[in-house]
């Protein structure tokens, strides 16, 4: 559906981007100004961020370091590798977090920069191979149906209690698209057809990119999964912004009511930028920088 998007260079108002056009599809650039969200209501207003100086917008830089200062993950609050329960992990000064063990021999590690490389990264004294830290994709849908869209109240930590979409990481061998029918099934019993994707959202604080695609169900039929105490259609206009369990599903809700409201569904891209030291419920410790909408 999108094949590039341009960067043709920027002015003292934001980024300006030039999107490639694809198939008979034209892309547009986007407001440079973020979203800010009320304590209150749980909304999105855009405001300029004169106003919020705790907020401001970061157009200075395109691209952030991953920042280890805290290893709390909206879907792994311990910060412990999801594919490898043998690697101690803790937090370190600077960009990396300090691997102890090797997840491969079990070896202790040494924490140098590699040759030809120019991050610090964890290499086994061992066997000789680097841990790479790289960040985790989560996919999801947001369903629609019959004018309203489908939540899951989550069974477990982090965030028990409080509603998301279905949406979970994505497994080796699948596509992004696959994972999140998947995780649908997974956690709503719910068959599903993905018919575009919505928004990618990346949270470099905790090493997270979120994917989330618009989907219908196939059958009117759905049920809790095992991580899920409770499944149900919300409309619009009672969807329960402020009992959701994370920022990048307050982000995304957001996003589609105002498209839905302006009779014109966009593709959104963004950049979730979470304060340090905050927990995963705190779901309005954030600004929504970059945002760009095609």
């Amino acid at each position: 559906m999108l094949k590039a998007i341009q960067i043709l260079g920027c002015c003292s108002s934001g980024f300006v981007w030039k999107p490639r056009s694809s198939g008979g599809l034209s892309f547009i650039s986007v407001s440079a100004k973020p979203l800010s969200y009320s304590l209150s209501s749980g909304k999105a207003t855009r405001m300029d961020s004169s106003f919020l100086p705790e907020f401001s917008v970061r157009r200075a830089r395109s691209l952030r370091a991953f920042r280890a200062s805290s290893a709390r993950s909206e879907s792994n609050p311990d910060g412990r590798s999801a594919s490898s329960s043998s690697v101690a992990v803790q937090a370190s000064a600077g960009n990396v977090r300090k691997i102890n063990f090797c997840q491969w021999c079990g070896g202790p590690t040494k924490h140098e920069i590699p040759d030809g490389e120019e991050k610090m990264r964890a290499i086994c004294t061992v066997c000789g191979k680097i841990a790479y830290q790289n960040p985790k994709m989560v996919v999801g849908c947001l369903i629609e149906h019959d004018n309203k869209v489908l939540l899951c109240k989550r069974k477990i930590q982090p965030s028990y209690g409080l509603w998301t979409l279905p949406a979970g990481y994505m497994e080796i061998g699948e596509s992004a698209a696959e994972g999140a029918i998947r995780e649908t099934w997974e956690e709503a019993n719910a068959e599903v057809e993905v018919l575009s994707p919505f928004a990618q959202l990346d949270i470099p604080l905790i090493g997270q990119t979120y994917v989330i695609f618009l989907a219908n169900l196939k059958k009117p039929q759905f049920s809790p999964g095992p991580e899920s105490s409770e499944c149900q259609l919300f409309s619009l206009d009672d969807i329960p912004f402020n009992s959701l369990a994370f920022s990048s599903m307050l982000v995304t809700l957001n996003l589609y009511v105002e498209d839905v409201k302006a009779g014109k569904p966009k593709f959104h891209y963004g950049t979730i930028n979470k304060r340090p030291g905050t927990s995963p419920s705190d779901i309005h410790a954030f600004t929504l920088d970059y945002h760009l909408q095609s």
